[in-house]
């Protein structure tokens, strides 16, 4: 197994990495929405944009891109946040022709208050979702 944390996707908050590579398979830590000297934005599609950002920077890490990614599970903490979340899943996948697996659920909260959504994902090197790749 190898350890993915890219320089370009702030530290882990802890001891942990943001993505491990096992043989072909590489499955990610949830990402949240944070940078490096910007506040947290209170706004639901904005946070995802950047979850979906550091995992575009973790699958370039290992020279994979969203066309790997076979599942993603997504937690929002309300309900009404579903359909921004979405909108932002939607636009990252929206010329592949076979989508990723997906969980989205509602959870309570994460480690700080201003964060109101988490992506992870899991990606698989060999298959694609671009109907031009025939890996």
């Amino acid at each position: 197994m190898i350890a993915v944390n890219p320089t370009d996707v702030p530290s882990p908050f802890g001891d942990y990495s943001h993505a491990v590579l096992a043989g072909s398979l590489l499955v990610t830590s949830g990402q949240l929405a944070v940078t490096e000297g910007e506040p947290v934005p209170n706004d639901v599609g904005r946070q995802a944009e950047i979850c979906f950002e550091h995992i575009h920077r973790i699958l370039h890490a290992v020279d994979m891109g969203f066309e790997h990614v076979i599942r993603f599970n997504a937690y929002v903490t309300r309900r009404e946040h579903m359909p921004l979340y979405m909108e932002v899943r939607d636009r990252v996948l929206a010329h592949f022709a076979v989508k990723p697996a997906s969980t989205l659920m509602i959870v309570s909260g994460f480690t700080r208050a201003e964060f109101l959504v988490e992506v992870e994902a899991m990606a698989l090197r060999g298959t694609s979702t671009d109907p031009q790749s025939r890996s």
